[in-house]
């Protein structure tokens, strides 16, 4: 108890002497204005006004000894109000984004706590409630930041199926695309991600929530024969950063997805959001990030954008089941189904203006 009242003490001895301190500096403050409109006032028959800017200026000048701190104030002004609008660009999407990524988390850090009060929802899934709400938190913000659009989900079946996206540089479409699905054809759609996603802070929960998968053969034939939809994007991470307005396929020789549709016995289904790379631009120009990524797959190729783009994903027609075909005929039949869908949809090369502009127009023009 002593030792608790002695901190208790200490700390209101530490806020007195900083309110000490700001009244200090406040009546400093006064009695320097006071000088000089008393200054003024003796040499002009009258009161001269005195400007924010020119006071602060001359209490720099008084502590410094730096002469024309005026000149420079004026021209630290100006810069901000030149960098005013790069600020809004860059940094108010990044914001909203977060904002929507940290409320996402904190909604189910309170379901978590309650969802014992909640009945089973959907085919028995106690989370479905949190998926659904998050749902239309996202699908809100594709509605209002891209104008987002489903088209072609007539072509996804009532079965289980893969789905085989266009990585964007952020998965962000992909949210709008599973938001939207849930809420008008009440359907999850799961998504096989990365191994180092599985080892980001903070995301254990919506990694366990939305049964994001890191990708097993075996775990993706199970889900798909207990009829789940799944999807997976083959370029993953590489294409991801080191695509570009082109809108290449990066895939390698990867042909496992094609592997896991023939053993579970289920269509391929390729999609495509269009704009998706005019959205976020990357700099996997640069060598040698694309070096460092190579030799130690460190994801860390510099963004920039989150513009208010269009965004149109388009879903096409599903290639069946065929027993007679191989793996790697399978694989490269889907990967020309995505670049007829890609040249379809895109106008190559992608164009940020262009983008931007697409979000006036009331329905999407025939190609």
């Amino acid at each position: 108890m002593v030792y608790e009242s002695e901190r208790f003490f200490c700390v209101i001895k530490q806020v007195c002497l900083f309110s000490l301190r700001i009244y200090s500096f406040s009546s400093f403050l006064l009695v320097k204005q006071k000088k000089m409109i008393g200054s003024n006032e003796s040499s002009t028959e009258g009161p001269m006004p005195t400007s924010y800017l020119t006071f602060l200026a001359y209490l720099l000048g008084e502590w410094t000894g730096v002469q024309h701190t005026e000149d420079y104030l004026s021209y630290g002004v100006y810069l901000s109000w030149v960098l005013f609008p790069l600020v809004i660009v860059f940094i108010l999407p990044v914001a909203i984004f977060l904002f929507c990524f940290n409320t996402s988390l904190l909604l189910l850090h309170i379901y978590k706590r309650r969802k014992n009060r909640f009945n089973e929802g959907h085919s028995g899934d106690v989370w479905y409630g949190a998926k659904e709400m998050l749902a239309n938190l996202w699908d809100g913000h594709g509605r209002v930041w891209h104008g987002y659009e489903l088209h072609g989900d007539e072509n996804i079946p009532e079965g289980p199926a893969l789905i085989v996206f266009y990585h964007g540089a952020s998965p962000v479409d992909y949210l709008y695309f599973m938001s939207r699905l849930l809420i008008q054809k009440k359907r999850y759609c799961h998504v096989v991600a990365d191994h180092f996603v599985f080892r980001l802070p903070g995301l254990k929960m919506f990694i366990e929530v939305f049964g994001i998968m890191h990708g097993p053969k075996e775990v993706c034939v199970s889900a798909l024969k207990k009829g789940c939809l799944l999807a997976v994007s083959p370029g993953g991470v590489r294409e991801a950063l080191f695509s570009d307005e082109t809108y290449a396929i990066l895939w390698g020789n990867r042909k496992g997805f094609a592997q896991v549709a023939i053993d579970a016995k289920v269509p391929i289904i390729p999609m495509f959001t269009q704009n998706v790379r005019e959205g976020i631009r990357t700099l996997g120009g640069i060598k040698i990030f694309r070096k460092l990524y190579e030799r130690m797959k460190l994801p860390i190729v510099p963004m920039y954008g989150w513009f208010p783009v269009k965004f149109r994903t388009f879903i096409g027609e599903p290639i069946p089941y065929d027993p007679n075909i191989t793996a790697e005929e399978l694989a490269a039949k889907t990967n020309a189904a995505l670049q007829a869908l890609i040249a379809k949809h895109q106008k190559i090369p992608g164009n940020i203006l262009r983008a931007l502009m697409e979000r006036f127009q009331t329905r999407q023009k025939e190609d």
